[in-house]
């Protein structure tokens, strides 16, 4: 199990950066930092292999922080509109009106 905090991106929608635990913002690379910008706290965790992360796989990010202490979430491939209309197409519901 590793302590991690998550910062969403002050720049780009649906970037996330994972630190690992005794990791500071400034300790990443410049250009990193300055792609990013200013860091959103939003959360801390504690994140094991088997936690479910809404998109992310664990064990990856686990992997990032033993090479270089933190995991840079990019914005998914399919537009939002996708997403939100394929998470919210019927799936799921409780019912429907007739």
């Amino acid at each position: 199990m590793a302590l991690c905090t998550i910062f969403r991106s002050g720049k780009k929608a649906e970037t996330y950066l994972y630190l690992a635990q005794g990791q500071v913002f400034e300790d990443l690379p410049p250009e990193l930092q300055e792609a990013f910008g200013e860091p959103c706290f939003v959360m801390t965790l504690n994140l094991s292999e088997n936690r479910r992360l809404a998109r992310a796989d664990a064990m990856q990010v686990l992997e990032h922080f033993e090479k270089q202490g933190f995991f840079l979430q990019l914005p998914p491939d399919i537009p939002v509109e996708e997403e939100i209309t394929h998470r919210f197409s019927g799936e799921g519901k409780m019912g429907s009106e007739s």
